[in-house]
C-alpha cells in the first residue's frame, strides 16, 4: 500500500489525534490555572503593576485555545486537502490566513505577557516591532513543527499499513507497537506546541518512550529468558533493574540537551529509572502472562473447533449418501410401475435436490427458504411412490418464509426421511403429518408418523440408523442452547418436535 492511499482513505488515527490534542489542551488549561505565571520581578523592574489574570492567565488561555483550534483545522482539513491537491489555491489562502491571524493575535497577547519589554513612559514602534517580529517568527516555527509532525504521521501510517510485511522481518515490530509509537510522537509534539514546559515535556517523553522500549525488550527477550529460572519474576525484575542502572547516566546526558539544568536532567533520569522498575516492569510481566494464557486458550479452542468441524463434515458425509440411496430406490420403484410422466417428474426433482447438495449443502448456512424448497421436493418425490395407495395418508402444513433467515443445510430433512422410512407401508394403514411454522427468528417443526413393524427378512430390522443420531449431534454443535428437541417413540407412532432459534 502506497503513502498516497494512506492520505486519501479515512484515517483511523483521527479519533486518537483528536482526543490526544484535547487531553493536552485540557491539561494545559489546568496547568495554567495552577501556576504563578512569569517572574513578576521583570514587570516591577520595568515599572509595570503586574496582574496575574491580565498579564498571564487570560492571554495564555486565548493562546492555547487558538493553538488547539488551529491544530485541528490544519491537521484535519487544510493539510490533507493540500496533500491530495484538492482546491489548492483556496486551502493555500486558508493556510496563509491562519498564519497571519495567529501571528497577529499572538503578538497582541505578547504585549500583555511581555509588557515589561515596552517602555511605558517613552513607548516607541521599535518595542512593538520586536514583539510582533518574535510572534510571527514563533508562528513560523510552529508551522514547521506541524510539517515535521505531518511527515512523521503519514510515514507511521505507511508503516502501519505494511505492518505484516515488517513483522515478518522484525518480529518485535507489529501494528500495536507502531500505533503506540505514533501516539507517543503525537503527545510529545503537542506538549511542545502548547509549551507545557521543558522539564515536564522531557519527563513525559523519556518515561513513556522508555516504557515502550522496555515493554518490547521484556516481551521478546527478558521474560522468556527469566522463565527458565526458578523464581521467574525476581529473575526478570533483576534484569530490569540492571538495565535501568546502566541507562541512568546515558539518559541523564541525553536530557541535558533538552533541559537547562544538569540537576534537573539527573533528577528526571532517576525518576524515570524508578518508574520503569516499580511500574513498567511489573505491568509488562502481568500483560505477558495474560497474553500467554490467552494464546493457550485460543490454541485449545482452535483444536476443539477443528475436531468439531471434522465431526460435522463426517456427519454430513453420512447423511447425504444415505438419502441419495433412498431417493434412487424410490425412483426405481416408480419406474417399474410406469415409464412415463411420473418418472420424468421424479427425475427432475431428484436433479434439483442433487444440485442443492452439490452446491449448497457444504455451505455453513443457507436460506431457510432453500431448505424448505428442498424439503418439499423430497416430500413430492415420496408422494409419487405412495399416492396410488389408499392406505397411506400424508398431510403437510409448511408455511412460506418471510425475510432472509438462514439455517444450517440438511438439518430438517433427516426427520422427514425417518418418517417415510419407518412410517410408510404399502400394505398396511399408515400416515405422516408434517408441519413447519416460522415466527421472526424461530421455527417450530413437527413430524408425526405411524410406525410399521419390520419383517424378519428386512436387513435393517435391527439397525438403529444414523440419521437422527447425526442430526442431534449437529444441533448440539451448531445451535447450542438455541434449540429444543423432543422425541417421543412408541411401538405404534413416532413424534418429533423441534424449536430452533436461527
Amino acid at each position: 500500500m502506497t503513502l498516497d492511499n494512506n492520505i486519501a482513505k479515512p484515517l483511523q488515527t483521527t479519533k486518537i489525534e483528536f482526543w490526544v490534542a484535547t487531553a493536552i489542551f485540557v491539561f494545559s488549561i489546568f496547568a495554567l490555572s495552577t501556576t504563578h505565571g512569569p517572574n513578576r520581578w521583570d514587570f516591577e523592574d520595568a515599572g509595570v503593576d503586574y496582574r496575574f489574570y491580565k498579564h498571564h492567565f487570560w492571554p495564555q488561555l486565548i493562546r492555547y485555545t487558538l493553538l488547539y483550534l488551529g491544530f485541528l483545522l490544519l491537521n484535519f482539513r487544510i493539510i490533507p486537502k493540500l496533500m491530495q491537491k484538492e482546491r489548492v489555491p483556496l486551502y493555500s489562502l486558508m493556510l496563509l490566513g491562519l498564519y497571519l491571524t495567529y501571528g497577529f493575535v499572538s503578538g497582541v497577547l505578547d504585549t500583555y505577557t511581555k509588557s515589561y519589554l515596552i517602555n511605558w513612559y517613552y513607548p516607541g514602534e521599535q518595542d512593538y516591532d520586536l514583539i510582533f517580529q518574535d510572534s510571527f517568527r514563533h508562528t513560523l516555527f510552529l508551522l514547521l513543527l506541524v510539517g515535521i509532525y505531518t511527515f512523521i504521521k503519514y510515514s507511521g501510517l505507511y508503516l502501519l499499513s505494511n505492518a505484516t510485511v515488517i513483522s515478518a522481518r522484525y518480529r518485535f515490530i507489529n501494528r500495536e507497537t507502531l500505533t503506540v509509537f505514533i501516539i507517543w510522537m503525537v503527545s510529545v509534539f503537542l506538549m511542545m506546541v502548547f509549551n507545557i514546559g521543558d522539564n515536564e515535556t522531557a519527563l513525559w517523553a523519556i518515561i513513556s518512550l522508555n516504557a515502550i522500549v522496555l515493554y518490547l525488550v521484556s516481551s521478546h527477550y527478558l521474560i522468556p529468558a527469566a522463565r527458565k529460572a526458578k523464581r521467574q519474576f525476581l529473575a526478570y525484575q533483576a534484569r530490569v533493574l540492571l538495565i535501568q542502572v546502566l541507562a541512568y547516566v546515558p539518559v541523564s546526558l541525553l536530557l541535558m540537551v533538552f533541559v537547562q539544568s544538569e540537576d534537573s536532567a539527573f533528577e528526571i533520569s532517576f525518576v524515570n529509572s524508578l518508574f520503569q522498575f516499580l511500574v513498567t516492569g511489573p505491568i509488562t510481566w502481568q500483560i505477558y502472562k495474560r497474553q500467554l494464557a490467552g494464546k493457550e486458550e485460543v490454541y485449545v479452542l482452535k483444536k476443539e473447533l477443528g475436531n468439531s468441524a471434522a465431526n460435522l463434515d463426517f456427519l454430513r458425509s453420512q447423511i447425504n449418501p444415505h438419502f441419495l440411496f433412498n431417493a434412487l430406490n424410490t425412483l426405481y420403484g416408480t419406474a417399474l410401475q410406469e415409464n412415463s410422466e411420473r418418472t420424468a417428474q421424479g427425475i427432475q426433482m431428484l436433479g434439483d435436490m442433487m444440485r442443492f447438495m452439490l452446491h449448497e449443502n457444504h455451505q455453513q448456512k443457507i436460506l431457510l427458504s432453500r431448505e424448505i424448497e428442498y424439503m418439499r421436493n423430497y416430500i413430492d418425490l415420496q408422494l409419487l411412490r405412495t399416492s396410488a395407495s389408499p392406505n397411506i395418508s400424508i398431510e403437510t402444513k409448511i408455511d412460506d418464509v418471510v425475510g432472509d433467515h438462514y439455517i444450517a443445510p440438511m438439518l430438517l430433512i433427516p426427520f422427514i426421511e425417518n418418517a417415510f422410512k419407518h412410517g410408510i407401508s404399502l400394505k398396511h394403514r399408515s400416515w405422516i403429518r408434517i408441519s413447519l411454522h416460522s415466527e421472526q427468528n424461530k421455527i417450530f417443526f413437527d413430524v408425526y408418523n405411524s410406525k410399521q413393524k419390520k419383517s424378519e427378512q428386512d436387513p435393517e430390522k435391527d439397525a438403529s440408523g444414523i440419521g437422527l443420531i447425526n442430526v442431534r449431534q449437529r444441533l448440539n454443535l451448531l445451535y447450542p442452547e438455541r434449540h429444543e428437541l423432543i422425541i417421543r417413540d412408541t411401538p405404534e407412532e413416532f413424534f418429533v418436535h423441534l424449536t430452533l432459534q436461527l
